[in-house]
């Protein structure tokens, strides 16, 4: 089991729930906690410094504001630096985010381990999700609708040409014309009309403004 834990959380009975399963259940030796992101990763920078990492990081996504001047505002800030600083550091997020296409980014960009969302079962997903990243492997809470975790979507060069004229404002049709034009293949209006459909369904968007909408916030264009 791991060793060394950091957990980031700015709710203390969050904190409290987590630090409980860890040592309790999961017989964790050393569990160091920090309420914002910025003092955690100088926690991070200290350990690795002093050549004692720690072995996981546990972090909510959101942090309310703070009198306080931060740099790193965000758990995705935060795991972006961790990353750099320390890429084997294996990273599970605590969150009350629950939608797909929000937790597909976070594997995706990020390459988190596990994904805990919280409620009624949290802590029994949390020792679940930390067993399984302790055996190297991925794990999602079982009540996000994610057909899959091993097969996380990627929008490849095409989707993002595509994504980019819908944002310009472009039709389908126009697409389609501007590609035959650049000869850019393939460019007929059916498969990028079918390509479009695939990512509405992907994302779960209603229509083009909300598809550039989500993928935008969630960093993917």
């Amino acid at each position: 089991m791991f060793k060394k834990v950091l957990i980031v959380e700015d709710f203390q009975a969050t904190h409290k729930g987590i630090v409980d399963t860890l040592s309790e259940k999961l017989k964790v030796k050393e569990i160091q906690e920090e309420l914002y992101c910025d003092k955690a990763f100088t926690r991070l920078k200290v350990a690795n410094a002093n050549q004692v990492p720690f072995e996981l990081l546990i972090t909510d996504l959101s942090f309310k504001e703070s009198h306080v001047e931060r740099k790193l505002t965000s758990g995705e800030e935060l795991i972006r630096e961790a990353r750099k600083l320390q890429p084997d550091i294996k990273i599970i997020v605590y969150s009350q985010v629950d939608n797909p296409a929000k937790i597909r980014a976070l594997f995706q960009e990020y390459k988190i381990n596990a994904y805990v969302c919280k409620g009624r079962d949290e802590s029994l997903w949390l020792m679940n999700a930390v067993n399984a990243v302790h055996k190297n492997t991925t794990y999602v809470s079982p009540q996000i609708n994610m057909a899959t975790t091993d097969t996380i979507f990627e929008l490849d060069d095409f989707d993002v040409q595509i994504l980019k004229e819908l944002a310009d404002g472009l039709t389908k049709r126009e697409i389609a014309a501007k590609f035959k034009q650049n000869k850019i293949t393939p460019n007929s209006e059916s498969t990028i009309d079918k390509r479009v459909s695939k990512l509405y369904d992907e994302f779960e968007a209603k229509n083009t403004t909300q598809l550039i909408a989500i993928l935008t916030k969630i960093g993917l264009i």
